[in-house]
């Protein structure tokens, strides 16, 4: 990583400048200085309703490179983690917003690879991911054996691939007017990350952090709930190594933590979590090469 003194603050370059960006960019120009936007439509930034420095927007990801940012901020989707990271850990660390790109092999082998050959940093953010430095010190002692995460949000807060796509429509007519819960998928978060790549980082967290699990023995449930029309909400549920008690009791370690987030309807991520964002960017720096969740 980058020698950055302490004469000047770090220099940032943001990758999408959708709900979740522009917050970003709101809440860290008193701290860093950012030197580059890029959007993949430059829609976002004409709709941008506050004074904004139009000179900070870049044409292309290789332009916002030039500009020799210490870090790059990335809150746009999977695809553009795989299309550039290569070239951003270059250049400069990495922050990773969209981590269901891990749940490609190839991808995470490649993030992995490039951080020991550049000696840059891959950052993650918790998110709304609650509980894990806790569930990171049981997977260093391979003590995790099980972890499920559980997703409930509004349909309208879904953005899916198909056949959830499909499967949301056609149980949501079912119920017509009535509140209920549509249980859209349960099994491993790898195959889910693909599916639902926008709405599962919580998931992707989960499967990162319990790597001696990993996207394969990670488990997640998404559920569409009608009545969440204020908030999104998370379960995590984990399992750890059974200990004798008594003579002949044995008596295994559990945890249950349900997160309830407010949120508007029809946004993709709730508003605690967009503040958990800037203060994990704000923690994205002075690590060692390889991949850390901040």
């Amino acid at each position: 990583m980058k020698d950055i003194g302490k004469s000047r603050p770090l220099r940032i370059g943001i990758l999408g400048f959708g709900h979740l960006g522009q917050f970003i960019y709101r809440h860290l120009q008193n701290d860093f200085e950012v030197v580059f936007i890029w959007n993949r439509s430059k829609e976002a930034f004409a709709n941008y309703g506050e004074e904004f420095d139009r000179n900070l927007i870049a044409a292309t990801v290789e332009e916002g490179l030039q500009r020799s940012p210490d870090l790059v901020v990335e809150v746009t989707h999977p695809d553009v983690v795989e299309t550039y990271a290569d070239k951003i850990l270059d250049i400069c660390d990495l922050f990773i917003g969209s981590p269901t790109a891990l749940a490609r092999a190839s991808v995470e082998d490649l993030l992995r690879r490039k951080t020991q050959d550049s000696g840059h940093v891959v950052y993650i953010g918790t998110g709304a991911f609650w509980g894990a430095e806790d569930i990171n010190k049981m997977n260093e002692r391979n003590a995790l054996r099980s972890l499920t995460i559980t997703m409930k949000k509004h349909p309208d807060s879904f953005k899916l691939n198909e056949p959830l796509h499909s499967k949301l429509i056609e149980e949501r007519t079912k119920l017509g007017d009535q509140h209920g819960e549509i249980l859209l998928y349960s099994g491993p978060v790898r195959e889910l990350c693909q599916l639902a790549p926008n709405n599962v980082n919580t998931m992707a967290v989960g499967a990162t952090i319990a790597s001696h699990l990993g996207f394969d023995g990670v488990q997640g449930r998404l559920i569409a709930d009608t009545s969440l029309d204020d908030r999104h909400v998370v379960e995590i549920e984990l399992n750890g190594p059974e200990t004798s008690v008594g003579e002949k009791k044995k008596l295994g370690f559990h945890v249950k933590t349900i997160r309830t987030n407010p949120a508007e309807l029809g946004t993709v991520t709730g508003t605690a979590t967009l503040l958990s964002f800037v203060s994990s960017i704000k923690r994205a720096k002075g690590y060692t090469t390889g991949i850390h969740v901040v």
